[in-house]
């Protein structure tokens, strides 16, 4: 039957021929994945090695070409996946998940005998298949000009993928589909309900309404499994429920894909059915609209799984699955008026994973520098990234390889896991296998011990036996690998997470402090929650306080033997906001868990004066005892403008001002009592002290040779005195480098204001006058001269009777 891809076949051909690289649109159900390759044999000197991002895509791409060809997989088609290949000598298309181009190029970085890469459902945005890309052009330029390269996808927005790869030709196959009505929901799914119950109910109608095999997807296997639960007992008698998920045996897959035989066939699917695969008889699709991802935050160096609303790229995705062998019906669970709010594509995986293996594969091949990502990493997830290699000995100097790190790339896992295999010895292969599988025993405590006796007695333990089975298959191959001495579970996940080895609190409540630094919380009355210290190989990523899913216990004598280098004494004199006072502690520390802690009982001088700045920092400058001295001296320096004595500029010269004067306080208290007049007037130094005096004053010298206090506080300085005493002044007296009048508030002889003036000479030539008149008659034993300018100053009255 012929495909849809058929009629851009020779132009796809054509361009791949005159230009070597091309990028292929063509919508699901076109035929790409099986039709292209096959078509490219004749042309394509050696293999074409096709990418695809899942072992069960690869596998079931390369069955399909093989039976087209009449030929057992294995001859001129086949596959390798992890712990899988059927390959020969006489294999031409060999379809490979994409972590094992990676390590083909890290291998043989010419790629000798392979004549074409393909990266299949590139929109997909995996890390590998970006890194796999960017590896492989740098190849194609630098080594082999003569490597084909072409690049297919179904939704992906395809323009800058060509500009990428140099302005590469950009094809687009119309396919072909079957129309596909759209119903949406009249109204949002209730908060309160369920997703699972929602779901259910939908395919009960949907069922109802409709005819052919119905395609359901969720966001995961949890979900799966339990709608499958509430749908149990209430399918019609012909319809025959499959699940489909990446961790299922083979067989299951298979039967999830093949036709039905008789009746009707319902698959609750991963996104794993949204593209590559075919499923046979599905003329439904029900789309609970929700997608999980791992998020990655640099900060807490954790991972968690988060679920969110499909984009729009998926939607579509999902919904052509409905049109493939006839008209078909695509429920879609929200309402039309929230699709506009959908983003429009999936985030690529190399923005939001952890990027340890990268960051280690981007070492091993030499240099990260002009590669052509189409999504460059982020530098905060790649500096944690080679942080935590640096701290396994897979990275040194920066980001120079050790021997060690080689040796990790090598193995099929995570750099954590596979620094636990190469060093944990016995029972460590087994462990990472576990570790690197989803839990066999949900919902029974946090404690690891327990999965591991349940690998051995997984019917009495309640396990998961397809995952048991898994990490016994994985565990075997993961064997050869072991080295190092023998160590308990405890120590070998320490291996793997130094940087989660968690010391418990003081308190009732079974809160850890982690020794990377974040903070995780024990379920309460969880098996483990008593423990000192553990190893948490799961949490939930929250950024405050992740809460730990698994954990294992490890002796400290164990964590010393493993750490001895790592533990150190640590002099530790800092502010307590809490107690608001210097702590001076030794402790004794891996990373930041504190083995043992002591007084530090003959800290120096300068360490608690360095903690009290901190003190001051915290508490501000109104934590010192400002008295009214204190006060009137830094007002002055102000005026004098000497020196800057903002707030800011105190607090920023806190050590060269106030730190020698720290000799025995130790408390916000102590701070309190502290007057810094002395200690402002020492750091100013005496020429600059006697710059302050003439310039600002403290005081202001009468014409009767009275010191008369100059108040700075206000906005402009100010002194006040008897109106006689200024008599023969004409010069009115100023204040600072720019002269600035003095404000002088004039009192009457009972110490009340009469005048207020920045002009003395003025205020003799305009209103003294009036004053004078109001003034006599009040106080006619004192002088009130016609001409002030003239008289003398006093503070005399007139003899009684004069």
């Amino acid at each position: 039957m012929p495909l849809p891809i058929d009629d851009i076949l020779p132009a796809l051909c054509a361009a791949l021929a005159s230009h070597g690289r091309a990028v292929l649109q063509a919508p699901p159900g076109a035929g790409k994945t099986t039709g292209v390759p096959p078509a490219l044999l004749d042309q394509v000197k050696g293999r074409i090695v096709m990418l695809e991002p899942r072992r069960l895509a690869a596998r079931a791409a390369a069955e399909r070409m093989a039976d087209v060809m009449g030929e057992p997989v294995g001859q001129t088609v086949g596959y390798r996946i992890r712990g899988e290949s059927v390959v020969s000598g006489a294999t031409r298309i060999e379809v490979v998940t994409e972590g094992i181009l990676t390590r083909m190029l890290q291998d043989r970085p010419d790629l000798p005998g392979v004549g074409m890469v393909i990266f299949d459902e590139f929109h997909e945005r995996s890390l590998n298949a970006d890194l796999g890309l960017a590896l492989t052009w740098e190849v194609r330029q630098a080594l082999r000009p003569d490597l084909g390269l072409l690049v297919m996808s179904a939704t992906l927005d395809a323009g800058p993928v060509a500009a990428l790869l140099d302005d590469a030709p950009l094809l687009t196959s119309e396919g072909r589909a079957f129309p596909v009505e759209t119903r949406h929901l009249d109204r949002p799914v209730p908060k309160e309900q369920r997703l699972e119950d929602a779901v259910a109910g939908q395919i009960l109608t949907a069922l109802a309404e409709t005819e052919g095999g119905c395609l359901v997807f969720l966001p995961g296997e949890g979900e799966i499994r339990r709608v499958a639960a509430r749908l149990a007992r209430a399918l019609p008698a012909d319809v025959t429920l499959h699940m489909l998920f990446g961790a299922m045996r083979i067989e299951d897959q298979r039967a999830a894909i093949r036709p039905a035989t008789s009746g009707r066939k319902l698959v609750l699917a991963t996104a794993i059915a949204e593209t590559s695969l075919t499923i046979a008889d599905v003329r439904v699709v029900i789309d609970a609209g929700r997608a999980r991802r791992a998020r990655f935050d640099p900060a807490s160096g954790m991972s968690r799984l988060v679920t969110e609303p499909v984009s729009r790229a998926e939607a579509d995705q999902r919904r052509g699955r409905a049109g493939r062998v006839a008209p078909g019906v695509c429920y879609r669970m929200w309402t039309k008026g929230a699709e506009g709010a959908l983003p429009a594509f999936p985030p690529p995986e190399i923005a939001a994973a952890d990027l340890a293996g990268l960051a280690l594969d981007l070492a091993i091949w030499g240099s990260a520098e002009g590669l052509a990502f189409l999504t460059p990493p982020p530098e905060g997830a790649l500096v944690e990234a080679r942080a935590l290699l640096a701290e396994l000995g897979a990275l040194v100097a920066g980001d120079r390889v050790t021997e060690h790190g080689r040796a990790l790339s090598r193995l099929p896992l995570h750099p954590r896991l596979g620094h636990m295999v190469l060093t944990g010895g016995a029972g460590s292969a087994r462990l990472a296998a576990l570790l690197a599988e989803r839990d066999p025993l949900r919902g029974q405590g946090t404690d690891l011990m327990l999965r591991l006796r349940a690998l051995d007695d997984p019917g009495g333990m309640g396990a998961d036996r397809g995952v048991v089975a898994r990490v016994r298959e994985e565990a075997k191959r993961l064997n050869r690998f072991e080295a190092g001495p023998p160590l308990s579970p405890g120590a070998q996940t320490a291996l793997a997470y130094p940087d989660r080895i968690g010391l418990r609190r003081a308190g009732d409540a079974p809160r850890y402090i982690l020794s990377g630094g974040a903070g995780a919380i024990m379920p309460e009355g969880d098996g483990l929650a008593g423990q000192r210290l553990i190893v948490a190989t799961d949490l939930d990523g929250d950024r405050r306080e992740a809460r730990v899913r698994q954990a294992v216990a490890i002796s400290e004598g164990e964590l010393r033997a493993l750490y001895a280098d790592r533990i150190a004494w640590v002099d530790h004199c800092v502010w307590s906001k809490r107690h608001r006072r210097v702590e001076a502690r030794q402790q004794e520390r891996f990373g930041a868990l504190v083995l043992e802690d002591r007084t530090w009982r003959d800290a120096p001088p300068e360490a608690i004066a360095a903690a009290l700045l901190e003190g001051v920092h915290d508490l501000g400058l109104t934590a010192l005892n400002w008295t009214d001295r204190a006060r009137l001296l830094r007002a002055r320096i102000a005026v004098s403008g000497v020196a800057d004595v903002s707030d800011a500029a105190l607090m920023s010269a806190l050590g060269d001002w106030l730190a020698p004067w720290l000799t025995t306080e130790r408390s916000a208290a102590d701070l309190a009592r502290f007057d810094p007049s002395e200690a402002l007037r020492v750091w100013l130094g005496h020429p600059a002290m006697a710059d302050v005096d003439r310039l600002a004053p403290a005081a202001w010298q009468s014409p009767l040779g009275r010191a008369i206090p100059i108040d700075y506080s206000g906005e402009v300085p100010e002194v006040a005195l008897r109106l006689q005493e200024v008599f023969g002044t004409t010069i009115h007296p100023v204040v600072g480098p720019d002269r600035v009048p003095l404000r002088m508030v004039l009192l009457s002889p009972a110490g009340r204001p009469v005048q207020v003036t920045t002009d003395l000479p003025g205020f003799w030539n305009g209103s003294y006058a009036d004053v004078r008149k109001d003034m006599r008659a009040r106080y006619p034993r004192h002088p009130w001269p016609e001409d002030p300018r003239s008289a003398d100053p006093t503070l005399r009255a007139k003899p009684r009777g004069r």
